[in-house]
């Protein structure tokens, strides 16, 4: 006979049964050898790769934005002795002289005219305002005398001329 505390009944299991006890039993533990070295990670290194260039942002002669390249590999006209070169082609687009440069000359007259005729109109308004007596044709004038202003000041000035410039 068993003593009343070493059975478990459960519901699902069917009478008579006894079910294990909860209690794990006890491990064995393996005496340990020499400490083992904690795993990290290797540092394997490559094989050095050739570079592919380098880009990077730059201002052009006029000051506008430009991205500039740096080409590690030598060009296949560099790379060829020179009794192999053959002489570069002349296209409708390369000067017949041989140096290889295009010449354009830059024209700010038309903007220098525009704001010519600005100055003009500002010191026929300021004229006009000084010599008027009728506030509402004044306030009229004052308008239109801010308004000139304020395109002068967009347009008189370096970045505005090189923007509309005509290039030849």
């Amino acid at each position: 006979m068993e003593p009343v505390s070493g059975m478990i009944r459960s519901p699902a299991a069917p009478a008579g049964v006894r079910e294990a006890s909860g209690v794990p039993a006890p491990r064995r533990e393996e005496p340990r050898t020499a400490a083992a070295a904690p795993v990290t990670d290797q540092y394997i290194p490559e094989e050095a790769h050739t570079p592919c260039g380098r880009y990077w942002m730059g201002r052009d002669e006029d000051g506008g934005p430009k991205i500039f390249f740096d080409d590690p590999a030598p060009k296949a006209a560099e790379a060829l002795p020179e009794d192999e070169k053959s002489p570069p082609p002349e296209g409708p687009g390369k000067p017949a002289s041989g140096s290889g440069e295009e010449k354009c000359t830059c024209d700010t007259g038309r903007v220098d005219r525009e704001i010519e005729r600005l100055k003009k109109r500002r010191e026929l308004l300021e004229s006009r305002l000084r010599t008027e007596t009728d506030e509402t044709r004044v306030r009229e004038l004052e308008r239109q005398l801010a308004q000139v202003d304020r395109e002068l000041s967009q347009k008189d000035n370096d970045a505005y001329r090189r923007q509309h410039a005509d290039f030849s």
